[in-house]
Parts: C-alpha cells; sequence; structure tokens
C-alpha cells in the first residue's frame, strides 16, 4: 500500500483525504479525534490523535472566517436554522468563544491536551478560557452533589466498586480543568471557583488542587456571594456543617495579596530623577496608578469584611462551630475594614442563641470583638434588652448611646422599662436601688451579665452618665470632663466598674 510499490496506491490516497477533508473541517476534526479513543497506541503511533489536536488548535486560533466548519455541520447549521428561525450563538463561528461547545464533547484526556495547544498560542484571552472550561464543567459535572457521603448508605460492594470508579473519573477531571485554569486574575468568576472547590470537597480531591482553588479565590475574593463561601464539610474528622477551615485560608490569602505598600511619591520622583529618560509624567502616571490601586485594595477590604460578617451569620448557625473558629473568621479582616458592626453583632447574636452552653468568660472573649461605637440605634436598643449578652457589653452600648446623644445636643430615645432601671441612678443617687452586690458569695462573673442583675442575691445600682453637660472642671480646677463627674455621682462599687470601662474605651479620639 505504499508508493514503493506503485504510485498513488492507498497511504497516499489516504493521506491526501486526511489532509484535505478530515483536518481541513472543524467538525470533521473533532469527530475523527473522539474516534481515537477505541485506537489509542495505534493513533498515536500514525500522528492521528496529534495531528487532530493540531488542526483543531489552529482553528480556534485562526480568525474565524477562515475556518470550514464542513459539509456534515453546515448542514446541521442549516436544519437548525429551518426550525429555529434563527443561528444559534454557539453555530457561528464569528461569535468569540464558538468552538467552546463542540470541544466540549470531548474525553478529559484530549481536552485537556487540545486546551494546552490552544493556551500555547497565545491569541485566545483568559476570559474565552475560563469561559470554556466552565462550559466543559458543566457538561461533565452536573450532578456531583449526589455523591456526598454516598458511600455510608451503599451496602452492596459492587455498586461501591462502581461508585469509586466514578468518584476517581471526577478527581481527575476536576484536577485537570483546574491545571488550565488561566493565571489573569477575574478571567474565572469567583462564583465558578468556589463551584470547583465544593466539588473538590464532595470527590476529596487532591490538597493540592483544593490549595490552588483557595489561592485563585483569595485574590478576587470581593467578586464572591456568601452563598458561595458555604462549602459543605465531608470531613470525618470535622462535624460542622461547613467547611471553615478552607474559608479561612482563602482569607488569608486575600490578606496577603495586599501587604505590599504602594511607592510614595518622594521615591518615585527621586527614582525618576536617576533615571534621566524617564520624564516627569510617568513619574506621575505611576504615582497615580499606585494610588488607585491602593484605592482599589481598600475598597476591597470593605467589600470582603461585609462578607465576612454575612458569612458569619449563616455559620453561627451551626450548633457544632466552636467558638476559635468563629472567632479566626471574625478576626481575618482589618478592623478599619468594618465602618459599622450591626452585621457582626447579629452574627454574635445568633451565635450566642444557638450556643447557650457557653460559660460568662467565652461570652466576654465573643464579645470583645464588638465595637459599640459602631453600631447603630436600632441595633444599640435590642442590645441594651439582649440578656445573653455580658453586662459590660450591655453598659457599654448604654454608655455610647447616652454619648452619642449628648454629643449630637439631640434627645435621648425613650428606652424600654428594664433599661430605665438601669440608669435611674442618677435621678436618685442615695436610693439603694439594685446596685452591684458587695456579698461575697455572688460570684465576680454574674456581676458581668445581664442574668446577674436579675439575681435575687444581687442589688445593682443603674448608671447614667451625665453627659450633658458642657462646661465642667479641668484638671487644673478650671474645668472638669463630664465623664469624671458622673463618675463622682455614682456610689462606690459602680464607679469601680465605669473606672474599668472607661480605661478599656479610652482611645486617642477621646
Amino acid at each position: 500500500m505504499t508508493e514503493d510499490v506503485e504510485k498513488g496506491n492507498l497511504i497516499y490516497k489516504l493521506e491526501v483525504f486526511f489532509n484535505s477533508c478530515i483536518l481541513h473541517g472543524w467538525r470533521d476534526s473533532i469527530i475523527t479525534l473522539q474516534s481515537t479513543r477505541g485506537f489509542g497506541v495505534w493513533a498515536e503511533d500514525l500522528g492521528i490523535t496529534s495531528r487532530c489536536i493540531d488542526a483543531i488548535a489552529s482553528k480556534v486560533l485562526a480568525h474565524p472566517s477562515k475556518v470550514s466548519l464542513s459539509h456534515s455541520y453546515s448542514r446541521r447549521i442549516r436544519d437548525d436554522i429551518s426550525c429555529n428561525g434563527s443561528e444559534s450563538l454557539i453555530h457561528n463561528p464569528t461569535t468569540k468563544g464558538w468552538w467552546a461547545e463542540d470541544i466540549a464533547e470531548l474525553g478529559i484526556d484530549l481536552y485537556w491536551r487540545t486546551m494546552i495547544a490552544i493556551k500555547s498560542g497565545g491569541k485566545v484571552p483568559g476570559n474565552l478560557i475560563g469561559d470554556a472550561l466552565r462550559i466543559y464543567a458543566s457538561r461533565w459535572l452536573p450532578n456531583i452533589s449526589k455523591y456526598m457521603n454516598i458511600e455510608k448508605e451503599i451496602e452492596s460492594d459492587h455498586e461501591l466498586d462502581s461508585t469509586r470508579v466514578i468518584t476517581s473519573k471526577h478527581k481527575l477531571l476536576l484536577e485537570s480543568i483546574v491545571s488550565l485554569l488561566p493565571a489573569e486574575k477575574g478571567a474565572v468568576s469567583s462564583s465558578f471557583l468556589l463551584k470547583l472547590l465544593k466539588a473538590v470537597n464532595i470527590v476529596k480531591a487532591s490538597s493540592s488542587t483544593k490549595m490552588e482553588l483557595a489561592r485563585r479565590v483569595g485574590i478576587q475574593l470581593e467578586d464572591a456571594t456568601v452563598n458561595d463561601l458555604l462549602i459543605p464539610s465531608l470531613s470525618y474528622t470535622n462535624d460542622t456543617i461547613y467547611d471553615v477551615d478552607v474559608v479561612r485560608t482563602i482569607l488569608e490569602q486575600f490578606m496577603l495579596q495586599g501587604q505590599s505598600p504602594p511607592t510614595s511619591p518622594l521615591r518615585t520622583r527621586r527614582n525618576s530623577e536617576r533615571r534621566g529618560s524617564r520624564s516627569a509624567e510617568n513619574a506621575d502616571f505611576e504615582f497615580q496608578e499606585s494610588r488607585r490601586s491602593s484605592s482599589t485594595s481598600h475598597s476591597s477590604k470593605l467589600k470582603v469584611a461585609k462578607l465576612v460578617d454575612g458569612y458569619l451569620q449563616e455559620i453561627a448557625r451551626d450548633v457544632k462551630l466552636p467558638l476559635s473558629k468563629f472567632l479566626a473568621i471574625a478576626d481575618s479582616v482589618p478592623d478599619f475594614a468594618r465602618l459599622e458592626h450591626d452585621d457582626l453583632y447579629r452574627a454574635i447574636d445568633t451565635y450566642l442563641k444557638g450556643h447557650p452552653e457557653l460559660n460568662k468568660s467565652e461570652r466576654k472573649r465573643l464579645c470583645r470583638i464588638l465595637d459599640c461605637k459602631r453600631l447603630s440605634v436600632a441595633v444599640c436598643m435590642h442590645a441594651a434588652q439582649n440578656e445573653m449578652l455580658p453586662l459590660r457589653v450591655v453598659v457599654q452600648v448604654l454608655f455610647c448611646e447616652q454619648a452619642r446623644a449628648a454629643t449630637a445636643g439631640g434627645h435621648v430615645n425613650e428606652l424600654p422599662r428594664n433599661i430605665k432601671a438601669l440608669l435611674s441612678a442618677h435621678n436618685n443617687p442615695g436610693k439603694p436601688t439594685a446596685s452591684f452586690s458587695t456579698n461575697a458569695t455572688t460570684a465576680a462573673d454574674d456581676q458581668w451579665s445581664v442574668s446577674g442583675l436579675k439575681s435575687p442575691k444581687s442589688k445593682v445600682s443603674t448608671l447614667k452618665p451625665k453627659l450633658g453637660e458642657n462646661k465642667d472642671l479641668d484638671e487644673n480646677g478650671e474645668e472638669k470632663s463630664s465623664k469624671a463627674k458622673t463618675l463622682c455621682m455614682l456610689p462606690n462599687r459602680p464607679k469601680r466598674m465605669f473606672s474599668r470601662l472607661c480605661s478599656i474605651n479610652r482611645t486617642p479620639s477621646h
């Protein structure tokens, strides 16, 4: 069948047909590549597999107008037009990413080799590569969630073996997709990356794949949503509903990317003077770009802080979530990123309701992350009546609310009856109304909880700082701070407690 025997022999004719018909057509190249799976070794030896892959990649990299879809494929397009009245976008070669739907029919091994050839061409942008990977994942991983804990439910060994085979295929598919992800930030959405991360948890893929996805999500975490972060935990050593550890890793990766400080304007100008070729306009442009990058990083941290507080509200319902993990997530964002603490308070309130077994020291530890000065009026009113909060927090809330009203020169809103009891000492300083108990049998922790106020053994005096005074004496005898004057009007026991509170809450702004 070679040319040595006779010219125009069978091999030559097959080669001409293969080059002019099969490799020339888009659809025919894909069908032929798929058919090589049944004759893998022969196809590799004859070069059919590699030539089909090169032909497909060259057509993706070429201008769409130069791509021949082949006769059979063109006929299918005409059928679609006659049925639908308009041509589908996936069949239109002039549409960006027109090729993604077709090569998604390939198996993962051939698909991986084809995508590597396409990426090596350097002409396809990262967002189109990301779209192609998303299409392929939705094609081959549609119902992967049904394999969650399926090994525990299967009884027969045959079903268990078949399930493990399917799971191993999904592992290979996921690891291959992750290895093909483009390096550019934003080329793949955070939602898609987190869906892959959920799938990795379900099929128990390699830890390196999991860490790579966590790193990529951390780079663009500000684009994620709370539902995206709710990754189910399927570890046998962890009883929590959601995988909090991987979210903590994502947050660490997010914070790492913003640690390099922007270039200072002085340093930029000095560098521009040392290099005579760089003009002052270029130096100013670089400085403006650094400021824009710094501003973007700051706004990203604000978005992520809001995202974290929403995530905390969801995981706080898990009764098996340890306090240490809750605090680790809450402390993972910088303090300046939380402009208000309303969502953080709601997360703490949810956690306290779901974990009534917390002792008083644990409750105080939980509430230390809360800044009462950043709570809205409505949340302050709720916190003042929250019996699960430590009394320290309740007093801080009341103090901040009174200070806010006095600073604004406005009228203090009407408080509930049980809160008025905490503020009546100023009107009746000599009356022995419910003061802090001097009885030695009362536990110290009870003095810092609302439940301790209601104890029959405790006599708790209420506290109301007189912050409305405008002119008081200071340290030299001329003026005195309103806070000090308020302390002088309180009984001895509340004075000591308020002194401790003021020392804790004293900031440079005060």
